[in-house]
């Protein structure tokens, strides 16, 4: 009997062992796989980091939605007390729907304010995180808009060279990049050839 009571112990001690080797297994498999994963989200942060201009907080995006709502709210305050009066980059015609005179102050807002180049405002006015107008709203704000967007670019430009010190080369990849400030080729040279 005490032969069947060492081999049960025996077979009890192998079996318990084989079962902690494969839980360690497991766990460290378990354990690299999270570490991989830790890796990858830290990767995707880094990209959105440089796509905002801020190291991933996403507080300079809230702060920039902020400060677009508010200057809208004094635009639009300003505009509808003004309404008479031409505006002095901007052309609203007398047949435009209330979504389009409305898209276009937006516009005219994210020009004078924010320097923003002609597509980066069509891509505001039209995002589901943004504006919500629709194409055609977009289209007429774009058409009827008197922006000089040389002018937004190089203001652009001063903005990356003075407070974030970036290399004319990086200001211009900056201000042409579809992540970026979309300028045209032209818009960008010209801002950086007049950096000063």
């Amino acid at each position: 009997m005490s032969n069947n009571s060492n081999d049960f112990q025996q077979n009890h001690q192998h079996s318990t062992n084989s079962d902690t080797h494969h839980n360690s297994t497991h766990e460290q498999r378990q354990w690299e796989q999270f570490q991989a994963y830790q890796n990858q989200q830290s990767k995707d942060k880094k990209k959105k980091a440089w796509i905002w201009g801020c190291s991933g907080c996403g507080g300079c995006l809230v702060l920039i939605i902020l400060f677009i709502i508010g200057i809208s709210a004094l635009t639009a305050s300003f505009s509808d007390s003004n309404s008479t009066s031409s505006g002095d980059n901007s052309t609203n015609s007398s047949n435009a729907t209330r979504q389009e005179k409305a898209a276009l102050n937006k516009a005219k807002t994210y020009s004078d304010t924010m320097h923003m180049s002609k597509q980066g405002i069509y891509d505001q006015l039209t995002s589901e995180y943004g504006e919500k107008f629709k194409e055609k709203e977009a289209d007429y704000a774009i058409k009827h808009l008197k922006a000089n967007y040389k002018k937004n670019a190089l203001e652009k430009a001063k903005d990356y060279a003075e407070e974030q010190n970036m290399s004319n080369d990086a200001v211009y990849d900056q201000l042409t990049s579809s992540y970026g400030e979309k300028f045209t080729d032209e818009e960008a040279q010209y801002a950086v050839n007049h950096l000063d």
